[in-house]
């Protein structure tokens, strides 16, 4: 989020710089308030695109094959949506893979995901994908 902050700080500042040289404004504090206008304007658009992003939703993915890697899980819900993130579960003692994990992502692509993926045929494995239940509903 600091980082469309600046860029934005920076183009206001060149803003500033070259409507006060080309003679469109003789004040250079006014052009510069007029950079700081113009960057409080982009950066409540690059704020709100965010939130946008951050509607994501987890999936359970089940029966997974034990040898599968996050790599693959990743490259086959991506071409429904992106992908944030995905943990695959591993038993404590053995470290070895239990065949289920979850996928976190867009919420479209997540529905779409869900839709096409549920029962889909995956490296010999029919796999299950359902929406994650929060820790919060396991307690109830």
């Amino acid at each position: 989020m600091a980082k469309p902050l600046l860029i934005a700080g920076i183009l206001a500042v060149i803003g500033a710089a070259v409507i006060h040289f080309t003679g469109l404004l003789s004040s250079a504090a006014l052009a510069f308030a007029l950079g700081a206008v113009v960057t409080a304007l982009v950066y409540q658009f690059t704020s709100s695109t965010d939130v946008a992003e951050q509607n994501s939703m987890t999936l359970y993915v089940g029966n997974l094959p034990y040898r599968v890697h996050e790599g693959e899980v990743k490259a086959l819900f991506a071409s429904y949506g992106s992908v944030q993130s995905v943990r695959l579960v591993r038993d404590r003692k053995t470290g070895r893979r239990k065949g289920f994990g979850f996928v976190e992502m867009n919420e479209d692509g997540a529905k779409k995901a869900m839709s096409k993926l549920n029962d889909f045929i995956f490296q010999e494995r029919t796999l299950k994908v359902r929406e994650a239940k929060s820790q919060d509903s396991d307690s109830k």
